[in-house]
């Protein structure tokens, strides 16, 4: 048995495991899981913010160093997509569905739920609102990603090691040591992270369109609605990983692309528009001076803003690196022919800026309507606060149904970007797994998502998410060192 074989069925096993866990005792599950996720967050909260800062600024020295001219690839390879396809392809990946829901409820949430520092409700909660939005989801989130893809891409197309992630590591252990228990123990951790991450997500994203559908048409928001909207979304996302990367999953992405900054337009004309320009000046003035102390702010003299970092900013920290194996990999796969320079600039800044745009959109056109008491969004349920934002505002229904179809397409971008990643995975790193490997992960994805949602355990999948990130936290900085290791080498041999 090859060891992709291996990897394959102890990945699958471990995570059938972990969700007949959630099926037939998901309280159990629950308890466990957030006990074990508490403690990891209070005890290792340190440890995610100085490595997240540590690998953001890793990214910023080689953007600027001279191994930014380093190409991923052969010194002839050119890019195989267009920079507007690859950039929306590796935003649907990365951020997705989860953009369209968080962009109005996270910025309620910290003005008038639980403020980080002031009191909620007040001017100064509103724009620390804003401001921690920006960072949560900002360049620390895309560094995460980025380096792995990097890391990836630089060893697969430039080494031609497999597309592995235990492969990235053989300069520091060895090739026998990672083809052997350890290389296992990673990659499996990778399959496992992915498999878990892309299920929670599939249930989630099923229960927010099925409650869209519910809030704009009145249809029944229950396990059947919600496992019709899944199948379907399965056979679609199914075909577009089937279709391949340069077919379904590139013109998914692109059209989604276009569908989002429409809607995202649309929303500006006919919402609080200078506020929305005024708002998103200040806040990134603010994003930037405040910058680093947000970056090491832990709070340990005060329990209250401690938990609420526990509970957003370590939480999120640790949420961007258990995805980022999947993210990470389907980044490097459609990033071959591109410097390191290009790579971490389109990575980096670029959908942190986007992410910054949508939220000054979305979350100052959410915040005006508490505001001025014209709706109460923070009463609203997550699947629901995007659609009672845009229902206040001119065109609602329109926006509202646009909305459903961008998160129906991000739904399925992140899901196939997922199924392929795995089919990668499990057969030795090929670019270009088999359509029978690539249904058969779509079918199970779907499958384990489906018996989550019946049982209601997606909250303990996500904590196992954020449990597995702690190993992979050191593996990570491991792949740095062995990164740095091997593009010393690469760069003296290029001058020679």
């Amino acid at each position: 048995m090859s060891k992709a074989t291996h990897v394959f069925w102890y990945a699958l096993a471990i995570s059938l495991i972990v969700v007949i866990w959630g099926a037939v005792a998901p309280e159990n599950l629950n308890n466990f899981s957030s006990n074990l996720t508490g403690r990891i967050l209070s005890d290792f909260g340190w440890f995610y913010l100085l490595i997240v800062i540590a690998i953001l600024l890793f990214c910023v020295f080689l953007m600027f160093s001279k191994f930014g001219k380093l190409k991923l690839g052969k010194k002839d390879d050119e890019p195989e997509f267009s920079k507007t396809s690859w950039f929306a392809m590796l935003f649907s990946a990365g951020m997705g569905i989860g953009l369209v829901f968080w962009t109005t409820a996270e910025p309620i949430s910290h003005a008038f739920i639980s403020s980080p520092m002031s009191d909620e409700g007040s001017n100064e909660a509103i724009k620390e609102a804003l401001k921690y939005s920006f960072f949560h989801w900002g360049v620390h989130a895309w560094a995460v990603y980025g380096i792995v893809g990097l890391i990836l891409a630089y060893f697969k197309f430039n080494k031609g090691a497999p597309g592995l992630i235990s492969a990235t590591l053989t300069p520091l252990f060895g090739e026998e040591m990672m083809r052997g228990a350890l290389g296992k123990i990673i990659d499996v951790l990778a399959v496992f992270a992915t498999v878990i991450g892309v299920a929670a997500t599939l249930g989630f994203g099923s229960a927010q369109i099925t409650g869209g559908l519910s809030y704009l048409f009145g249809t029944p928001n229950n396990f059947t609605v919600q496992i019709l909207v899944l199948a379907i979304a399965t056979v679609l996302f199914i075909w577009s990983a089937w279709s391949g990367i340069g077919k379904g999953i590139k013109y998914l992405s692109n059209i989604n692309m276009g569908l989002a900054l429409f809607l995202l337009i649309l929303l500006f004309i006919v919402g609080p528009s200078m506020y929305i320009l005024n708002m998103f000046t200040d806040t990134l003035g603010r994003y930037i001076s405040d910058f680093f102390d947000m970056s090491f702010r832990l709070a340990p003299l005060n329990e209250d803003n401690r938990s609420w970092i526990n509970g957003w900013t370590i939480f999120y920290w640790a949420w961007w690196i258990s995805w980022a194996p999947f993210v990470g990999i389907f980044i490097a796969r459609i990033s071959k022919g591109r410097t390191v320079r290009e790579f971490l600039f389109g990575v980096l800044l670029l959908p942190s800026v986007v992410c910054f745009v949508f939220f000054a959109v979305f979350g100052v056109s959410a915040l005006e309507l508490e505001q001025l008491g014209t709706a109460a969004i923070s009463e609203l349920t997550l699947e629901t606060s995007t659609f009672g934002v845009l229902a206040e505002y001119p065109l609602g229904f329109f926006m509202s149904v646009l909305t459903i179809l961008v998160i129906a397409i991000f739904f399925i971008t992140s899901a196939d970007s997922a199924t392929f990643v795995l089919g990668m995975l499990s057969t030795n790193g090929q670019l270009n797994p088999g359509n029978s490997v690539k249904i058969g992960w779509g079918l199970i994805q779907s499958t384990i998502a489906a018996v989550v949602v019946y049982f209601g355990g997606t909250q303990g999948l996500q904590n196992m998410l954020i449990i597995a990130a702690l190993p992979f936290a050191v593996v990570m900085i491991l792949m740095c060192v062995s990164f740095f290791k091997d593009i010393q080498k690469e760069v003296r041999s290029q001058r020679k």
